[in-house]
C-alpha cells in the first residue's frame, strides 16, 4: 500500500451489476475532487462467488478519513442505498502497519500480461472453496486501476481462528500452484506491526513474526533514552509536586509506556521496517547490517548521556 491509506467498502450483490458500476464511477468522481486522492477501483462484479466492492485510496490516512467523514461521501452512500446497494460490513481501512480487522486477510497479486481472465477464474475457485469452511463471510476481488497494477483479493471469516483454518487447509494449498502460475511474483499479504516492534506476516498460510532478538534490541533502543529523559525532566517535576517515590515511579512508567506504545515504537519500527520484516529481513546480510546500525545507535545514546551533564538526572536529585 506504499504508506498510502485505502478504504474498501463491501456491498451485497444485486441483479444490477451495470447500475452498481455506474454508481461506483460516481463515487470515484466524488472522491477525486478531494486533496490527496490517489486512485479508485471497483471489484470483479460478474462472478457470483464475489461480493461487490469499491476501493478508494488517498495519499495519507488523514486525507482518507476526511473523505470517509465528508458529506460528499455520505450523499453517495445514501444514493447507493436508494438504488439497492447496501453495505455488507464496516469499511476496511488499510494503511501502513495497521492490522486488518479480525478474521480478514488482504492479498496482493502481480498478474502476468494476458493472464487476467485465467487468474480471475482461479480466484473464483478459491472463493468457492473458502465458502465451504466454517465462519466464511465474504470474498472480493478488486481490479487494478492500470494494466500493470496489483490486484487485491479479500477474504473474511468471523474469527481469526476460522480464517487460519482456511489459510492452512489442504484445499487451499492444493489450489495455490495454479494461482502462482498466473503471477509474475509470489503473492503477498498485507503485513501489520505490533506496538513493540514485531511485524506479522501470513505467507502461504504460515504466520511469520519478527525474531524476538530483533524486537528486544529495538525496545531497548527506545526504552533507554526514554527512561533517561523522563528521569531527568519528569522526575524532578513530580518531586516538586510532592509525589512519593512509589507514586512518582508509577506515573513515570505510565508516561513511558504511553509514549512508546503510541508514538516512539511505531515511528522507530517504521525506520527499521525492512530489518524487522520476517520475510524481507530474514537474510543474514540484512539482519547483520540492521543489527550493526542498532548497536551504533546504542553507542551514540550512551555517549550522549555519559558526556552531557545537563541530561544526567542524578545531578538533580536532592
Amino acid at each position: 500500500m506504499d504508506g498510502r491509506a485505502t478504504a474498501v467498502s463491501l456491498f451485497h450483490r444485486t441483479r444490477d451489476p451495470a447500475g452498481f458500476a455506474d454508481w461506483a464511477r460516481g463515487v470515484a468522481a466524488a472522491a477525486n475532487g478531494l486533496p490527496g486522492h490517489a486512485e479508485s477501483r471497483v471489484s470483479v462484479l460478474a462472478a457470483p462467488e464475489f461480493d461487490w466492492a469499491i476501493s478508494i485510496t488517498f495519499d495519507c490516512e488523514e486525507d482518507l478519513h476526511r473523505w470517509l467523514d465528508s458529506s460528499a461521501r455520505s450523499t453517495t452512500l445514501i444514493d447507493g442505498a436508494r438504488r439497492g446497494f447496501q453495505r455488507k460490513c464496516a469499511d476496511l481501512v488499510l494503511h501502513g502497519g495497521a492490522a486488518p480487522p479480525t478474521g480478514t486477510s488482504v492479498f496482493k497479486h502481480a498478474v502476468g500480461p494476458g493472464l487476467e481472465e485465467s487468474f480471475v477464474q482461479t480466484q473464483v475457485k478459491l472463493a468457492a472453496l473458502s465458502q465451504t469452511f466454517s465462519g466464511f463471510e465474504s470474498a472480493a476481488l478488486i481490479r487494478p486501476d492500470a494494466p500493470s497494477g496489483e490486484w487485491l483479493s479479500i477474504v473474511r471469516f468471523r474469527t481469526d481462528e476460522q480464517l487460519g483454518a482456511w489459510l492452512n487447509s489442504a484445499e487451499r494449498r492444493g489450489a495455490l500452484p495454479e494461482l502462482r502460475s498466473h503471477l509474475t511474483q509470489d503473492f503477498s499479504v498485507l503485513a501489520h506491526s505490533t506496538p513493540f516492534g514485531s511485524i506479522l506476516r501470513v505467507q502461504d498460510g504460515v504466520t511469520r513474526v519478527t525474531p524476538e532478538w530483533k524486537s528486544a534490541m529495538l525496545v531497548l533502543l527506545v526504552l533507554y533514552p526514554t527512561v533517561m529523559t523522563l528521569s531527568r525532566f519528569l522526575g524532578p517535576v513530580l518531586d516538586d509536586l510532592g509525589a512519593e517515590p512509589w507514586l512518582s515511579v508509577w506515573l513515570s512508567q505510565i508516561v513511558s509506556v504511553g509514549l512508546m506504545t503510541w508514538f516512539l515504537m511505531p515511528a522507530v519500527t517504521g525506520w527499521f521496517r525492512r530489518w524487522l520484516d520476517p520475510v524481507e529481513g530474514a537474510g543474514t546480510r540484512v539482519s547483520v547490517i540492521g543489527g550493526a546500525v542498532v548497536a551504533g545507535v546504542y553507542a551514540v545514546t550512551l555517549t550522549i548521556f555519559a558526556s552531557v551533564t545537563w541530561l544526567q538526572f542524578w545531578d538533580y536529585l536532592d
